[in-house]
């Protein structure tokens, strides 16, 4: 699988919400409760947006499979980011909000993606939601468990 990796852009931002709920949808087969938990999610439309405008948000694409959305290839995963001045007693952090995908590829080089940036821009830090899997992308760097529902890699040497 060839993947390319870019920013995401908001005319992005319908594909993304229907990636998303063809994910809800495997999980939660009533359309009740899948209504009433999109409208907490951490993807709904009025985060994307607040995301989608900072610019430090990245997708993935399969450039082997096609899209109806894109020419670029199959949306196969995600994250939404921004950067946060003075967390943790550091001077600057990369703030990874969601993370979803569709293969394992797909995580690892949105992981490994959040990591190098965060290197490149000279940030201290990434912090990473301590969901199942995201473990075993970011174990390579070290990860930390900063508290229950985050890790946070150090990307700087202290």
């Amino acid at each position: 699988m060839g993947l390319f990796c870019r920013v995401i852009q908001i005319q992005d931002l319908p594909e993304i919400l229907d990636f998303e709920n063809r994910k809800l949808q495997e999980l939660i087969p009533d359309e009740m409760e899948r209504t009433l938990h999109s409208w907490n999610a951490r993807w709904r439309k009025e985060a994307l947006e607040h995301y989608l405008a900072l610019g430090w948000s990245f997708l993935a694409r399969d450039q082997e499979k096609p899209s109806p959305h894109s020419d670029e290839g199959l949306l196969v995963g995600y994250f939404i980011a921004q950067p946060l001045l003075f967390l943790d007693g550091q001077t600057q952090s990369l703030w990874i909000e969601h993370l979803q995908y569709a293969s394992l590829q797909a995580r690892d080089e949105l992981c490994e993606l959040g990591y190098k940036l965060s290197r490149e821009k000279h940030f201290q830090k990434v912090f990473f939601p301590n969901v199942s899997g995201i473990n075993n992308s970011i174990s390579a760097f070290k990860a930390e468990v900063w508290n229950p529902s985050v890790m946070s890699i150090k990307t700087t040497k202290v």
